[in-house]
């Protein structure tokens, strides 16, 4: 006799499960497109609420900040409640056991590049990415791997490639792409090398520990109903979700208090010397700022031109778009104050090391 997919207990036939599904899975069709309908207008109903409903001028710091925040406010969170539930509902059925004995083997270093590939094609921001780290993390994938995704998916994507081939030419772009590939897959390797898991929250090691497996009904495997998946992908989505919102919010509005002050030629003439010195500067004074790799090539472009050395202008644009204040109050929710730590010194680190290498090599890059 079947069993209810709820209970497991039997039930008269499974004819109500399948117009459930059918059902449902219709719902999910139209939410879905309705979810990327609102999603990619957020930026024009923004501005709209920004200048049009409350009439602020436009061009002043403060409609420039209201406007950062609402349109990441609410890009963030959509983000998050969608990749959450998707993830969720695809590894409610997956053997998590299988995929992280795989990945923690010998395919170890494919998982590396994969997973920094994954960041190049993703064109998330420092903060977006943080939704799909959340899930992999808890999904129990290897924390380096993970890693290699979250610190490549912000510093390269190919919009940034088109504009930066366009305006610096290939070298230039070869090497920042270079750059965020190695970054990502080295820091992968360093964080496993470290056993960096041990300072996630305790809450995600414990998820990572014992993840999700396919239930097991009447003595063997069973395979998940769409009830199942998504009666445990909504719990885990409003868990998720309850614990961060909050954090978004903070994460977002010092994003914004930030946003639009990148003083470029304060920096094209403190830091424009070439001294050894001024990367290291360069790529602690980036890590604070909050903007994407889109909006960091036209920076780039004018730290060049005001004078400041290629890996200098390098190394800083690579730390404001890899890691900002917003990324980090979102991260220090599953990550303890050490594997912060852990996180930022490889960051300045392995941007430190470009800056001097690509300084060196500045003859032939422009």
């Amino acid at each position: 006799m079947p069993l209810s997919p709820e209970s497991g207990r039997p039930s008269p036939g499974n004819g109500g499960g399948k117009i459930w599904a059918a059902r449902h899975a219709a719902v999910a069709a139209l939410l879905a497109a309705l979810w990327f309908t609102v999603y990619t207008r957020l930026e024009d109903a923004a501005s709209a609420l920004t200048f049009d409903i409350l009439g602020l001028e436009q061009g002043t710091r403060f409609s420039s900040a209201l406007e950062f925040f609402l349109y990441d406010t609410a890009k963030i969170l959509m983000l998050l409640v969608a990749l959450i539930y998707v993830i969720s509902w695809l590894r409610a059925g997956l053997d998590a056991e299988r995929v992280r004995d795989f990945l923690s083997g010998r395919k170890r270093c494919l998982g590396y590049a994969l997973a920094a590939l994954f960041g190049a094609v993703t064109p998330f921001c420092s903060c977006s990415g943080v939704p799909l780290f959340l899930g992999f993390t808890m999904a129990g994938i290897p924390l380096g791997i993970t890693m290699a995704f979250l610190i490549t998916s912000p510093v390269i994507n190919e919009i940034a490639v088109v504009l930066l081939w366009g305006l610096l030419g290939w070298k230039f772009t070869l090497a920042y792409g270079a750059a965020g590939l190695a970054a990502g897959m080295l820091g992968g390797m360093f964080m496993d090398a470290v056993g960096a898991g041990r300072y996630l929250q305790p809450f995600v090691q414990e998820a990572m520990k014992n993840p999700l497996r396919p239930l097991s009904l009447a003595g063997g495997r069973a395979r998940l109903s769409f009830r199942m998946r998504h009666d445990f992908a909504r719990r885990e989505t409003q868990a998720i979700f309850r614990r961060v919102w909050k954090w978004v919010l903070a994460g977002v509005g010092a994003g914004a208090l930030l946003h639009g002050f990148v003083p470029a030629g304060w920096f094209a003439e403190h830091l424009g010397a070439g001294e050894w010195w001024t990367v290291p500067a360069a790529v602690l004074l980036g890590i604070p700022l909050y903007t994407n790799v889109t909006g960091i090539v036209p920076v780039m472009e004018g730290l060049l031109a005001g004078g400041m050395s290629a890996g200098t202008a390098m190394a800083f644009c690579l730390s404001a778009v890899a890691a900002s204040i917003p990324e980090l109050i979102l991260l220090r929710q599953v990550m303890t104050a050490k594997l912060m730590a852990l996180f930022l010194g490889w960051l300045w680190l392995m941007f430190t090391l470009t800056g001097w290498i690509l300084n060196a090599l500045q003859g032939t890059l422009l």
